[in-house]
């Protein structure tokens, strides 16, 4: 998202961080925490996602901007479709941020849908691209982003030229100023009507982005046509911008965000996806509480996983992992839990992740604490649901210098020479401080390196069933602080106990009263020491830092 879009988040920001320190909003309880394994076989899934900005991840002809043959040169980093090699991290599937055309780097205000953005390359190049990932065993999802479009493209150019426009209610016009407040912060000072030709449009972002009218029958079936025209490229689904806030029928928070006309229209947008694509997943961007995120699941009553989006990411649960991981406490994780197993329709797939490209990078969060970062990469690649790894995470690379979202969306650094492999001309944005020794290139080889945790998790988590696509029971209780982290993973037959220490000191997990003779581990960190049974019962201790993974028989 743009600088000016990200003003948004700043209230949304300071509210979860004052969350993070106090009590979920469901109250400690006994009754078993449990969450159901996801309903049906669809990939998306048991995957693990990688966001990709492509104009940051490699360049290929030395303009110093990624792009779409650079992406592709680099696939085999991320998945080389041999599982018996372990070089590559193993992602299943990739998020592209906006490629589209579009007037900014960022690529949230586009001006052709059918267009990739110029920099990137073709749309000969994107079908290259996917059918090389596919090639590999990768899927591929884009950036939808249809609340707005650019105040340059073609459809608002001519909707705003004339009140008799053809297009006219493509957009929201008014006579006169309605005063509307950004629904995110009602102190806004930014206004949300804007000027032009003698009329007022509504863009609740800017003014060069001003929102698309999807009550507007026509507007909705051009979507709809966008979305098929993409599928028949190779794309296996969308990630869905601001999709909170489609369809407005009034002002305030109740009339600007989580209507039911946006509900509806989500539903009707999923069902013709599936039409096309049945397998095509939808990923929803709704960054708000955890009662309202599980209302964008829709009804699992006959579509199982939810006849809405199917996806949906956990921004509460992120703050809630990075507290954890910061402080040692899991009772933060703990209460979320128990708050999805009661908020959550049964039977759908979370999408858990650390940050995205809106959010201060974790490594700059977490002060490049290296035992920080390995026990939140441990945290999301065990967790309930489809984890989305941010491009860079792997690395613990850093945030940028400078005070704005392209600090956090800086250039891959693959190796240590001048263009750090990313490019042989002057990258378009600075690295983030570090890259000298933060790239591929010095931890590729690195047993204890952050890179081979993520590979080695990543590996562990599809080696077991229950761990890719299982439901979870939390052992660790939701009263007090918890030190250390432990639930079972559970599809079918198999269960795999997973404890994660959070701490800097070592720690003794249990007694876990779980039946089972005997324990195969599946990834455990060095020292860990054996599962031990006694009693009835299992128990472990982890040193500080530590995860241990074990499929119990």
């Amino acid at each position: 998202m743009s600088h000016l879009r990200s003003l948004r988040f700043l209230p949304a920001l300071a509210l979860m961080a004052c969350a993070s320190q106090l009590p979920s909003t469901e109250p400690p309880t006994k009754v078993p925490v449990e969450l159901a394994p996801p309903a049906g076989n669809e990939w998306y899934r048991h995957a693990v996602f990688y966001e990709v900005f492509v104009r940051s991840f490699q360049d290929s002809n030395g303009d110093g901007k990624g792009d779409l043959p650079g992406l592709i040169s680099r696939l085999d980093y991320l998945n080389d479709g041999d599982p018996s090699t372990t070089r590559d991290l193993g992602v299943d599937a990739l998020w592209l941020m906006p490629v589209f055309a579009s007037p900014s780097y960022h690529g949230y205000d586009v001006v052709d849908y059918e267009r990739i953005h110029p920099d990137y390359g073709t749309v000969e190049d994107f079908e290259r691209l996917c059918a090389e990932a596919h090639r590999r065993g990768m899927r591929v999802i884009v950036d939808l982003v249809i609340n707005h479009t650019s105040s340059q493209h073609p459809w608002f150019v001519e909707s705003a030229a004339s009140r008799t426009s053809a297009k006219r209610d493509w957009y929201m016009w008014s006579d006169t100023d309605l005063g509307w407040k950004q629904p995110w912060d009602i102190f806004s000072k930014h206004p949300t009507w804007h000027e032009r030709n003698g009329a007022y449009y509504y863009g609740v972002f800017w003014g060069g982005m001003p929102d698309l009218n999807l009550k507007t029958l026509a507007v909705r079936e051009e979507v709809k046509r966008i979305a098929s025209f993409w599928l028949g490229k190779g794309v296996d689904g969308f990630r869905l911008d601001a999709a909170r806030y489609l369809i407005e029928n009034g002002s305030g928070v109740s009339g600007q965000a989580d209507t039911a006309e946006t509900h509806a229209f989500w539903k009707e947008f999923a069902a013709h996806v599936r039409s096309v694509k049945p397998d095509a997943v939808l990923v929803g961007e709704n960054w708000t509480t955890t009662p309202i995120i599980a209302t964008y699941y829709g009804s699992t009553a006959q579509v199982p996983g939810g006849d809405e989006l199917p996806l949906n990411f956990n921004f509460p649960l992120a703050s809630e992992i990075l507290t954890a991981a910061r402080t040692g406490d899991g009772s933060g994780i703990a209460l979320k839990l128990a708050e999805m197993s009661s908020r959550y329709p049964a039977g759908v797939t979370d999408a858990p992740f650390l940050t995205n490209h809106d959010h201060v990078r974790v490594a700059t969060q977490l002060a490049g604490h290296p035992g920080q970062l390995a026990t939140a990469a441990s945290l999301l690649l065990t967790l309930h649901g489809s984890p989305f790894l941010y491009y860079g995470e792997e690395l613990g690379m850093a945030n940028g210098t400078t005070n704005n979202d392209e600090a956090k969306r800086t250039p891959m650094a693959w190796d240590a020479s001048t263009g750090a492999g990313f490019t042989s001309g002057t990258p378009w944005f600075p690295f983030a401080p570090g890259r000298e020794s933060t790239h591929v290139a010095a931890q590729s080889n690195a047993p204890g390196s952050l890179l081979s945790r993520y590979r080695n998790l990543i590996r562990a988590r599809h080696s077991s069933e229950a761990l890719e696509r299982g439901g979870l029971l939390l052992l660790t209780s939701t009263q007090g602080r918890s030190p250390t982290l432990a639930f079972l993973r559970t599809l079918g037959a198999e269960r795999v106990l997973v404890v994660h220490n959070l701490t800097d000191a070592a720690k003794t997990a249990g007694p876990f009263e779980l039946e089972g003779g005997s324990a195969e581990v599946l990834f455990a960190d060095y020292s860990v020491g054996s599962l031990v049974r006694s009693g009835g019962a299992w128990s472990v201790t982890l040193p500080g830092r530590a995860t241990g993974i074990w499929r119990l028989r």
